[in-house]
Order: structure tokens, then C-alpha cells, then sequence
């Protein structure tokens, strides 16, 4: 889920490449410049072994989790050192194909995959997740990550991917305003959570404060979470995972792109949203100037320091009082085909799973759930937390196979050129909800090919 869901999950649009780029073979084990044929099998799961080794990453600038987890393993290696390269997520998503072509790094945070795959840009990790026993962890942990011949369809196939964690998102409240409103636990319907909005705008309380600048905007979070309280999760996986014949043009979606009109319509957004970015946001929302923010648990560690004791989450509950269902992803990390330390880069993704302290540094500073085996031990959450909630969120949405990848990742261009666009021509009365997921929904045919 981006952050970007993608946690902000991001996008300008993918780079058109000039031609394929052709994966290379090579004997695997070793940590060598020739790129690994991992979509066989290893005769052992390969380590960074003893000598100097500098990984050269491109992480996503603002969270502070992946600099965390690369610290805590020099710390354990001290072999192994980091060249570590920060943007925008945004800007990640728009040069993602040019850098793994022209300057593969050994690990990065990956945008949309499905073109990345199709274009040969990221290694095949089928051999690592057998070395490492990642095959035998909850089949719903990878799935996102999997892609058939040619990058379609999402959901089964080759492993191309591996998260650093597993987010879910929904709705963070103020809980000093909650008291303000008389909201005394979260609410168990939609209708509630009206009720609260209104309730908040007669107290001069901003309802939502939420992004919605730049070429990401932040308004496919309310959107999808309405989405989800209006239908069933399975149809918006079958057309993020480019299912044949999906659509996202459904009577439960208009229902819920319909239900956000009515927020913004009611004057429960800021004035500015369309200008807002993230930043902006979460600093109005740290500084108590909205009662409720969707966003996802990659903030929980930091508004547990922030708001100690003063912050809340919970998923948007469904119209009809049924089961909840809510964007939850991995924070997607890839190693590309020509990386020059692709062994030890999977060495660390195992790690990350598997250590302890590496699991307790995506609790504490993630604030999500960690990948890896079903029986793992989870590090301790002290209860009132933030991180507590969001981690209680989202064992409640796997145990309810109530997940949904992110709608910014359908395609590689859909977030920035159709998804925000038409969001924000919707907050500004320019566009109305049929029109939106129809215009959506014809770039999406358009950008998939069929």
C-alpha cells in the first residue's frame, strides 16, 4: 500500500523504455558482479559473506524504517555498508525504469511492478524464497508480489518483490478533539463516522485533514476505504492484479466515490486540499488542526512520539455494519536484474523477516506487522499505543481475508495520470463520481493494453 500505499504511495509516470532488457544467468551463491538466475533453485540460501561489501540502495526519503533496518544490520555485518540514495516517492516512481536499466541498484523501493517486470528490471526471486523458506510463509504475504509471464496478471506467478513490512491502512483521530465531538470509542458504522464529521464542522474542528497536491494526491485513501465500506474487497484486487475483464466502474465503487462528493460537497476537507502535500498534512495533524486523517500505520511509531497518548486509529467501518476491509500491502522492496550484490541483498530481506531485532524496528519505528513465518514471535507493543492499534487492525483484516492492495498500483501511470488528476477535478466540482471511475477505468484499459 504506496505509502505510499505506499505508504503515500506516488507517481509522475513511467519512463518509456527504448527496448527489453534481457535478464543475464550466472552461477548463483556467490555475492559477484554477474547477476543471479534465481528463478532456480540454490544449492544453499547464499549469505554477504566476510569480505567488504557497499550495497547501493534507493530508498523512499521521509521514513525513517529502511535507514533503521540498514543500521541495525552493519551493526550485526560489519562487512557490509550502505550507499544509500533518498527521493520522493514520486520521483522514485518516475525514474524507477531508468535506474534499474542504466544503474541497477542492489535494493530499492519499488513503485508499481507489473512494467518493471514486464521490461526485465527486477530479478525473479523464486530461488531465494526457496533457499529462505519464504515459500512456506502465509501464501497472503507475497501474493501482491507475484506476477505472471510479462507482468500480468498480479497475484500468482514469480516472486519479483519482498516487503519490508506489512501495512495496513485506514483512519488516525485526534483523540483531545475526539473528546471535543463526544466520540468515545471509534465508530461501528459509516453512519457513525458522518456523524462525527458533522458534529465535527459545528465545533470548527476540521474534519479531515488529507493531501491531495502534487502528482499523488492523497484522496485515493478516503476514496478506497469508501469503496471497501460500500463492497466487497475481491472485485478491486481482480482489477488492481489486471484480471481479464475487471472493472473498476462498479455500483459499490460509484457508491463510495459518491459518499466522498459528499464530504467534499459538506466542506469536511480543508479549503486547500488540492494544494496540500503529505508533509503539510501530517504536520497539521500533529499539531491538532483536523480530528481525523486516512493514511497507514508507517506513522505509528512516529505519532507515538509526536502525540503520545494522543493519537488513535481505526479502519473505516462498512456502510452495512459488516466485516471491514482496508487497503493492506507490503512495503515493497525489489533487487534488480543486474544488481552487483543480489545475494546479499536477499541475505538481508531474509533478514529483516527473520531476525529479532529487525522485527522490532518494524513494530517501534514501521509500526507495522512484520513479514515472515506464521509462527514468529512479535515483539512487545505497550498497549495504548498507536502501533497497538494499527498492528490490532491489522491481524483483525488478514484473520478476516479482508485485504486490498493499494488502487495506485494497477498500473505503472495510473495513480499520477489518471487517479489524482480526476480527484482532484472532483474536489474542485469539475468532475463528477460516474465520471471519475470512467475516466479511470478507460485509462486503465488503455495503459494495460486490452
Amino acid at each position: 500500500m504506496p505509502r505510499h500505499i505506499s505508504r503515500r504511495r506516488t507517481v509522475l509516470g513511467v519512463v518509456a523504455l527504448a527496448g527489453t532488457l534481457v535478464a543475464g544467468c550466472g552461477g548463483p551463491g556467490s555475492d559477484s558482479p554477474q547477476p543471479t538466475d534465481t528463478a532456480a533453485a540454490l544449492s544453499s540460501p547464499p549469505t554477504c559473506g566476510t569480505q567488504p561489501v557497499t550495497m547501493s540502495a534507493y530508498f523512499e526519503t521521509g521514513f525513517p524504517i529502511a535507514k533503521a533496518l540498514t543500521d541495525e544490520f552493519t551493526k550485526q555485518h560489519p562487512n557490509v555498508t550502505w550507499d544509500i540514495r533518498e527521493d520522493q516517492f514520486a520521483v522514485i516512481t518516475q525514474n524507477a525504469p531508468r535506474v534499474l536499466a542504466d544503474n541497477p541498484p542492489d535494493l530499492m523501493r519499488l513503485p508499481q511492478v507489473s512494467e518493471l517486470v514486464r521490461n526485465n528490471l527486477l530479478k525473479n526471486l523464486d530461488g531465494y524464497a526457496k533457499a529462505f523458506g519464504w515459500d512456506k510463509w502465509p501464501a497472503s504475504q507475497l501474493e501482491q508480489l507475484r506476477l505472471g509471464p510479462g507482468g500480468r496478471p498480479r497475484g500468482a506467478g514469480a516472486l519479483h518483490a519482498m516487503g519490508l513490512n506489512f501495512s495496513v491502512t485506514g483512519v488516525f483521530y485526534n483523540k483531545t478533539l475526539a473528546e471535543r465531538v463526544g466520540m468515545t470509542a471509534p465508530p461501528a458504522t459509516l453512519a457513525e463516522f458522518d456523524a462525527l464529521l458533522d458534529k465535527a464542522k459545528q465545533a470548527n474542528i476540521t474534519p479531515i485533514v488529507q493531501f491531495n497536491g502534487g502528482a499523488t494526491g492523497g484522496f485515493a485513501f478516503p476514496l478506497q476505504n469508501l469503496m471497501a465500506a460500500y463492497g466487497q474487497p475481491g472485485p478491486i484486487n481482480d482489477w488492481i492484479f489486471q484480471k481479464p475483464g475487471a472493472t473498476i466502474d462498479t455500483p459499490s465503487n460509484r457508491s463510495g466515490a459518491e459518499h466522498l462528493e459528499r464530504w467534499i460537497k459538506a466542506g469536511y476537507f480543508d479549503r486547500d486540499a488540492n494544494a496540500m502535500e503529505y508533509a503539510k498534512m501530517m504536520g497539521k495533524f500533529q499539531a491538532g488542526e483536523g480530528l481525523f486523517m486516512f493514511n497507514g500505520d508507517w506513522e505509528s511509531g512516529n505519532l507515538d512520539k509526536a502525540m503520545a497518548g494522543k493519537a488513535g486509529f481505526f479502519p473505516l467501518p462498512s456502510a452495512n455494519g459488516g466485516k471491514v476491509a482496508t487497503m493492506s500491502a507490503p512495503l515493497t522492496y525489489g533487487i534488480a536484474t543486474n544488481a552487483k550484490h543480489a545475494d546479499c541483498a536477499a541475505f538481508y530481506l531474509n533478514w529483516v523477516a527473520t531476525n529479532a531485532n529487525a522485527r522490532r524496528i518494524a513494530v517501534e519505528v514501521g509500526g507495522s506487522h512484520p513479514m515472515g513465518p506464521a509462527d514468529a514471535p512479535m515483539p512487545e507493543v505497550k498497549q495504548g499505543t498507536v502501533t497497538a492499534e494499527t498492528l490490532a487492525a491489522g491481524a483483525r483484516i488478514l484473520r478476516d481475508n479482508a485485504a486490498m492492495d493499494f488502487i495506485a498500483n494497477a498500473t505503472g501511470a495510473i495513480y499520477a495520470k489518471s487517479w489524482t488528476p480526476q480527484l482532484q477535478k472532483l474536489f474542485a466540482g469539475q468532475q463528477t463520481p460516474q465520471g471519475l471511475l470512467q475516466s479511470v477505468q478507460s485509462d486503465y484499459v488503455s495503459q494495460i493494453g486490452s
